[in-house]
This record gives C-alpha cells, sequence and structure tokens, in this order.
C-alpha cells in the first residue's frame, strides 16, 4: 500500500482516541489505522504552494510560496498575532476574508499541553485548534466578536502564562491534576478590568486523548528539508507530530505542501 501526493496538516475528528488523516491532494488516509505498522515516508525534493500550487524550493508560513507569504491574508501579520490584527479598523489584506475569518468571535482559551498556556482561536475552529496543539484539557476563557480584542486579552494574560507549547513536553505529557475552572478563576482576577466584561460564562471543560500510549524519555525532531527519507515504527500520534519507536517525530503540518509518499513495509 502506498499513497503519494502533496501533504497538508492533518485532518482530526474529536472521538476516543483523536481520530488523525492525512491530506494527499484529492484523497487522505487514516493514520491511525497505521499504529504498530512498520512504514517509510519519502521526500521527492518537490514543495508546491498551499494556495496557488507554484513549485517553491523554500516553505514559507507553513506551506506558501514567498509571493503568497507576502499577500495572501493567510499570512498577515495578525494571524501569527492576533492583537495586531486591524481588519477592524478596516486595514487588511482582503477585507472579504478577514470578514469571515477576523472579524467573527473568537475565543482566548487555557489549554494544558504540556504545561498551561493561553491562547486565541475563531469560534470556528474549536475544538480543532486545541487538539492541533496536542492539549489533554482546554477551557473558554473569553469571548470576543472580533480577533484583535482576543489578542489583546491574550497579551494580557502573557503577564501570568505562557502563551508557547513545548513540544517535548506536550508529547510526554498524558494526565494532569491541575484544574481549569480553578486556573480561569485565578486569572480572571488578574485580567485588566476593561477585559473582563468578555470573560466567557461557558465553563465546561473538553478533555482528548490521542493514540499514543508509550513511555519515551526524549523525543528528536526530524524534517525533510535534512533528510529524504523517515522510516520506522510508527506507535503513536499526537498535535500535528508522528511518533516513532525510536523516539524520532515528524511535525507533519512543518510540511504542507511537500510532496511525499506514505508505504508500509
Amino acid at each position: 500500500m502506498e499513497y503519494e501526493g502533496n501533504i497538508q496538516k492533518m485532518r482530526t475528528v474529536n472521538s476516543n482516541p483523536v481520530q488523525y488523516f492525512i491530506q494527499f491532494n484529492d484523497k487522505e488516509l487514516c493514520i491511525n489505522n497505521l499504529i504498530d505498522k512498520h512504514i517509510r515516508l519519502e521526500f521527492k525534493n518537490k514543495i508546491n504552494c498551499i494556495h496557488c500550487g507554484a513549485e517553491t524550493k523554500k516553505s514559507f508560513h507553513q506551506g506558501y510560496c514567498y509571493s503568497c507569504f507576502m499577500s495572501v491574508p493567510q499570512c498577515d501579520f495578525g494571524v501569527l498575532h492576533p492583537e495586531k490584527d486591524m481588519s477592524h479598523e478596516g486595514i487588511s489584506r482582503d477585507m472579504e476574508w478577514s470578514k469571515k475569518n477576523s472579524l467573527i468571535d473568537h475565543y482566548v482559551y487555557l489549554a494544558i499541553t504540556g504545561g498551561v498556556k493561553v491562547g486565541v482561536t475563531r469560534h470556528t475552529q474549536i475544538p480543532t485548534r486545541w487538539i492541533d496543539q496536542g492539549a489533554i484539557k482546554a477551557i473558554r476563557f473569553a469571548k470576543t466578536p472580533y480577533r484583535n480584542l482576543a489578542g489583546q486579552i491574550e497579551v494580557d494574560l502573557k503577564q501570568h502564562v505562557s502563551d508557547k507549547t513545548n513540544w517535548s513536553k506536550m508529547l510526554k505529557s498524558k494526565h494532569t491534576d491541575l484544574n481549569l475552572a480553578d486556573l480561569k478563576r485565578h486569572f480572571s482576577e488578574k485580567l485588566s478590568p476593561q477585559f473582563r466584561p468578555y470573560l466567557s460564562i461557558n465553563n465546561k471543560i473538553e478533555s482528548f486523548t490521542y493514540p499514543f500510549n508509550y513511555q519515551i524519555d526524549n523525543f528528536s525532531t526530524i524534517s525533510f528539508d535534512n533528510e529524504t527519507t523517515v522510516e520506522g515504527k510508527l506507535i503513536g500520534i499526537k498535535g500535528q507530530y508522528l511518533i516513532f519507536e525510536n523516539g524520532n517525530v515528524l511535525n507533519v503540518r512543518k510540511h504542507n505542501g511537500y510532496l511525499i509518499s506514505i508505504e508500509v513495509i
């Protein structure tokens, strides 16, 4: 069995455990079915932009050619830094895109990945965003009508809690004694007064399990920027990482647009 195509980040289905599908152009493969099998992934030395399809020697912003990176709204500065999104003031690379993606309800959330983190996501990306980050638990912290305001709340909270995910700790993390409801109350009290009206009344804590039950002390990231072939026994998946028996891990999302073949051997 062999699949080949330009891959994109894994599509997920929130089940117990999470189901993962690697997308190859117009088809996809359920990766959960390959766990505990020896597989080979081979990079065909070709990268295509996930927006325009043009061949590019280097991928920018996880899948774009340089021209698209500099022009399309998906790569605007406010995507990585929500507090710098200016679409609420009519400034955008593409206002029609912003109306559908930035000028809509956003959530500031607390999640437990390797530790507690704060983040921002569109309401349409819950729970996908949490699963992509490998969260084992998450809770809505605040709800805002547009992206910039959610970013401002995130910046305010970053004085007290990190906005980063430690990928190695995330992969090792399976259980937690941390209480997100208590943490939400704690950080709510530290929030600047002008942002408190946006605190979410939804206190539901969502939990996630992943198809990865092994104990590995040390992980090593591997990339098709350095290696043409990745081979080994697949033992699990978490976040957007494929995890191999020898501790090597491959970030699928980082390789958006790469032409890859996958074979069970």
